[in-house]
């Protein structure tokens, strides 16, 4: 008989630090990010530690007296990690863990586990690994507190190199090894972007957990794995769409997230073609996230970054089956909060003023689908009739719509 066995979930304490630059709300959202990735990790949050400063400690990140409340606690409640939300310096990372002798990891190196995690195809581990190595070249001190390989004495003077001299050079050996395959696999790629013909490309962007792969499954009728969870989908995901009589490819990329280490995005520079090479962005946002104004401009930052900003763009305001507000009594004179705006409010603010198309839709209950397949069709038509100015079939929209998922087969006339 098989025995039950229950699953040990690694129990961590998040620290973070109010700053002049990170006020209290701020960190207040980060933390809850923070705790969502902890989630995604596979492990538990016993509790949250806060502290106000002018600037991190550049020796232990945090105060040494916060430090030993710290470890008060974790030696109480048999706490196995503690996870800083800001990226520490090897010096601070080698401090924190003589002190308090247990695993200790960053934002930066708790959202390469993830995509550890989830990273499927062979392409995405080798990005993953990429980004892992530069991650860790500069903090190989911590790992070894043993210096010498080879002994003094006679017969064994001369040229030689430390333990950690080896593992810095075979790391920086396999980091010329894995830009070399990507570099390869960016080729291939690239041929492959090349042989999709003149079809129009629309790449599906935005936030981590805003609900692309969802919208994706529903425009397109596959299955691409999606999860309410960061970074479910981290490979990007090509199919042809036809809405009406008019055929496009619809891309599915991997979600941004604030605070996103740099070498992530370098590493994901390649996957990252798929959007700088699209004809038409759908940015799309969780408008049920109370910091989703804060998402909008995270994901246009790395968009300006990938030289993506300027690109034709629907705005695809997602979630609005899980968007509440409180509303705000009569007699109440104080001004209007964040939580006091209703979906009314908002299509009223910025968004009715943005240069872009914008839809509030739900993806998942079905909310408003129609109204963004007739505005995607009429974007695709305009820029399709760009390209083809002779091709005047297009120019009726058709309510009837198919998908096929091969990308070769030819379009009947």
């Amino acid at each position: 008989m098989l025995e039950k066995k229950e699953t040990q979930y690694e129990k961590v304490v998040l620290i973070g630090l109010v700053t002049q630059k990170q006020s209290e709300e701020k960190l207040t959202e980060y933390m809850d990010e923070l705790e969502f990735l902890t989630y995604t990790a596979g492990a538990e949050v016993a509790t949250r530690f806060t502290q106000k400063v002018d600037k991190p400690d550049p020796k232990f990140f945090v105060g040494s007296g916060k430090l030993n409340e710290i470890l008060e606690y974790v030696v109480a409640n048999n706490i196995d990690t503690l996870i800083f939300d800001d990226e520490l310096s090897p010096s601070q990372l080698k401090n924190i863990e003589k002190v308090v002798e247990r695993k200790v990891i960053d934002r930066t190196q708790l959202i390469l586990d993830i995509f550890a995690q989830r990273a499927q195809t062979s392409y995405a581990r080798t990005q993953v690994e990429l980004a892992q190595y530069q991650y860790l070249l500069p903090r190989l001190t911590r790992m070894w507190t043993h210096l010498e390989r080879q002994r003094g004495g006679i017969g064994m003077r001369g040229p030689g190199e430390t333990e950690i001299e080896t593992d810095r050079r075979i790391i920086r050996d396999r980091i010329t090894l894995l830009k070399d395959k990507l570099k390869t696999v960016d080729r291939q790629m690239a041929t492959q972007r090349k042989n999709r013909g003149a079809l129009v490309r629309v790449a599906l962007v935005g936030y981590t957990n805003v609900g692309k792969s969802t919208l994706m499954n529903v425009l397109s009728k596959s299955d691409v794995f999606a999860e309410d969870k960061l970074f479910a989908t981290l490979d990007t995901t090509v199919r042809k769409v036809v809405i009406g009589n008019l055929p496009f490819l619809l891309t599915d990329t991997v979600g941004f997230i604030r605070k996103l280490p740099t070498q992530l995005i370098e590493s994901f520079k390649s996957t990252l073609d798929e959007v700088r090479e699209a004809d038409l962005l759908i940015h799309v946002v969780d408008i049920s996230h109370e910091s989703f104004e804060d998402h909008v401009n995270s994901v246009n930052e790395i968009l300006a970054e990938i030289d993506s900003k300027d690109k034709p763009t629907i705005m695809v305001f997602n979630k609005i089956d899980n968007f509440s507000y409180i509303e705000k009594a009569e007699d109440d004179l104080s001004e209007m909060k964040f939580e006091n705006y209703s979906l009314e409010d908002w299509k009223r603010t910025w968004m009715s003023k943005s240069e872009y198309k914008t839809l509030f839709i739900s993806a998942t209950e079905n909310d408003n689908l129609e109204e963004l397949r007739k505005t995607i069709y009429e974007e695709v038509k305009d820029i399709h009739t760009k390209r083809f100015p002779y091709n005047n079939f297009l120019f009726q929209y058709y309510d009837d719509e198919g998908v096929d998922e091969d990308l070769n087969e030819e379009k009947e006339d």
